[in-house]
């Protein structure tokens, strides 16, 4: 995607005026090509999301702990030139009772998370943590699936802090998801999801 030179910072007007095929984010109010992603990186996605969806997008009072709206790559506008499209976002249904349809969501999820590639790194890392941090997301997660390592992060006063890091083979309760044990290795395709 080649971008015109921007003298202003971009909007989501401006991510629209790209097309529904783009695949783009708005950072610090540049236009920034997501690249697409790796099958490790596809997979850790689709896994994880399928082991949430499992547990926690349902109502209260079934089998497992209720309550999330759970999406994959939605527009989630955080200020008018901060807009990301998380590999995966999470709203809590105590909080936000109708599913977000908008587009872009602009209320803050109480969790993100992303898949991280060499190509995104820095941004995944950096820049968009701290505008999470300055928008007071609870919970960021970081799947590293070329080191099978996934870290999560808990908002603080003063910045993120690190809840948890695990690696593949080891069994979690990683916040905000903690009423449930989560083997690492499934997001990686280690190991199967045993409800």
């Amino acid at each position: 995607m080649a971008a015109p030179v921007r003298t202003k910072p971009a909007t989501f007007a401006d991510l629209v005026a790209l097309g529904d095929d783009a695949r783009a984010e708005i950072i610090h109010g540049a236009l920034i090509e997501k690249a697409a992603p790796t099958p490790a990186h596809s997979d850790a996605q689709g896994l994880l999301a399928q082991v949430l969806v499992r547990r926690f997008r349902r109502g209260p009072g079934g089998r497992w702990p209720g309550g999330w709206w759970i999406m994959t790559e939605v527009d989630t506008e955080y200020e008018a030139h901060e807009l990301f499209v998380h590999d995966l976002a999470g709203w809590r249904r105590d909080r936000v009772p109708e599913r977000p349809s908008e587009r872009p969501i602009r209320l803050r999820p109480d969790w993100a998370c992303e898949i991280l590639s060499p190509s995104n790194a820095k941004r995944d890392l950096v820049d968009k943590m701290h505008i999470l941090h300055a928008a007071k997301v609870p919970h960021y997660w970081i799947i590293h699936p070329e080191d099978k390592v996934s870290t999560v992060y808990r908002w603080g006063e003063t910045g993120y802090v690190v809840a948890l890091t695990a690696s593949s083979g080891e069994t979690v309760r990683a916040e905000p998801f903690g009423e449930v044990e989560l083997r690492v290795g499934v997001l990686f395709g280690d190991e199967d999801d045993d409800e």
